[in-house]
């Protein structure tokens, strides 16, 4: 006979299925109790750091400042005479020499002054050689008493006003050669000049139309500044006396290679913006720095000892100012990470000067300290190694 299975309604199957369920699931609780029981506990591992022990070393007392180049001397170029501008006889932007003829003017017009201030030299030489004459013959003649007094004086004034004139005259003939000479407007010193402002065949005025500049640059002057603290933390008032080195980090980082000397200091604190101004001037002959160029003025005043150097990534910000982490045991003998405030003195190349907070043999964590928290367990090996796992106990055991 066939086996006939007795009909179920749907609320005995629905409880069949809840069973079921449950029973699989629990024999998964189990199973998973029993993992987690041989499983390493998380919490107890130890966060691997990389230390730096801390020595005392001296440091230059420096402090840097954004800085300025300008020529020692920028002088700007204008006719003394007026007239067309003819020609001009150097090449914009580059080095000329003191004296060296850069424009000519129009000398047509001055040559011309000079031949009539000439001609009326002669002239008035004819005159006073006319009267000379004249006065020693009425000299003869008053001697022998056969003319008045004042007929002699009249002559000796003639001779007298015509030697005057002859030395306007000769006035005349200088300042006509002199301005014949401006025509050829030359460099008053030796530098780099610069762009021409006019056109040939322009008109100039005399004095006033700036035809191109030439600038200095060898020596080159340094223009900058330095705020109260910067002034306090080199030891006050900057002066030719206590300033030791001056040097320039040129843009793309390096060093410039001739050292400065500081040949102007102001005697007092700007007050507007509470700095003192401060000029250096630099050899300059491979033309390597170039009027108007930002760069940075590194200053040095001494050497301050007794300090510690450390990476700019170890030393954190808080609300508290600056501090460090250190590796020291706590009361159970433990390494953890300790907070440390400290005071800085600024930078050194790469590396923050620590004038303030630790002491010799501090070892002070470099990395993972965005993980580090105060009092935490840390696992410490020197920077730049890789770290030593931490023995596991409960695995010597078994």
């Amino acid at each position: 006979m066939p086996t006939i299975f007795p009909k179920r309604n749907n609320s005995q199957l629905i409880f069949s299925s809840v069973v079921a369920i449950f029973a699989i699931s629990s024999l998964g609780l189990v199973a998973c109790g029993k993992k987690d029981e041989g499983a390493p506990q998380g919490a107890g591992m130890v966060m691997p750091v990389s230390v730096i022990p801390v020595k005392s070393t001296s440091v230059p007392i420096t402090a840097e400042a954004v800085a300025q180049t300008e020529g020692a001397k920028e002088v700007e170029i204008r006719p003394r005479v007026g007239g067309i501008l003819l020609k001009r006889m150097y090449q914009e932007g580059a080095s000329v020499k003191e004296g060296q003829t850069m424009f000519l003017i129009d000398p047509a017009p001055y040559q011309i002054a000079l031949q009539q201030a000439k001609a009326a030299y002669s002239a008035q030489q004819a005159r006073v050689d006319q009267t000379t004459r004249e006065e020693a013959r009425l000299r003869g003649l008053l001697t022998s008493q056969s003319i008045s007094q004042r007929e002699y004086d009249n002559a000796s004034s003639d001779k007298a006003t015509s030697v005057a004139n002859l030395q306007q005259a000769l006035a005349n003939v200088k300042e006509a050669e002199l301005n014949l000479s401006y025509t050829n407007v030359t460099a008053p010193l030796s530098g780099v000049s610069g762009r021409f402002q006019f056109s040939e065949g322009a008109l100039v005025a005399a004095n006033t139309s700036l035809l191109t500049t030439v600038s200095q640059i060898s020596p080159i002057w340094v223009r900058f500044s330095l705020s109260d603290s910067e002034i306090k933390q080199l030891g006050g008032h900057l002066s030719e006396n206590n300033v030791k080195e001056i040097s320039l980090v040129l843009p793309d980082g390096s060093t410039y290679k001739q050292k400065g000397k500081l040949n102007f200091s102001a005697s007092q604190i700007d007050p507007r913006l509470g700095t003192q101004q401060l000029r250096a001037t630099f050899e300059n002959s491979d033309h390597q720095l170039l009027p108007g160029q930002f760069v940075r003025a590194r200053i040095t005043t001494g050497v301050r000892t007794g300090v510690f150097l450390l990476p700019q990534t170890s030393v954190l910000t808080g609300d508290q100012g600056k501090f460090v982490f250190v590796a020291d045991k706590d009361k159970e003998g433990k390494v953890v990470a300790a907070v440390r405030p400290i005071k800085e003195g600024g930078w050194l190349g790469n590396d923050w000067v620590v004038l303030e907070g630790l002491k010799e043999g501090d070892q002070v964590i470099a990395d993972n300290l965005i993980k580090v928290r105060p009092g935490a367990p840390v696992n410490p090996h020197p920077f730049g190694t890789a770290p030593t796992m931490p023995t596991n106990p409960s695995a010597k055991a078994k």
